[in-house]
């Protein structure tokens, strides 16, 4: 059985980053991050930014 991922790579795994723009018809740049990312991270998933937590309100209650 193959997966979405496995048809994925066979269509693309020989092709350009110029080739996989026009096919998918996204920007080059987007391609070329992308794979950067996956290359780096092994993943494309969005990783845990190093921000300040958000600010803490108190919730009021209604009586």
């Amino acid at each position: 059985m193959q997966t979405a991922s496995t048809n994925i790579c066979e269509i693309l795994c020989n092709k350009s980053i110029r080739e996989i723009s026009l096919l998918l018809n996204i920007p080059r740049l987007t391609v070329s991050g992308i794979i950067t990312k996956w290359k780096q991270l092994g993943t494309t998933a969005n990783q845990p930014q190093s921000d300040r937590p958000h600010k803490m309100t108190a919730q009021v209650s209604a009586c």
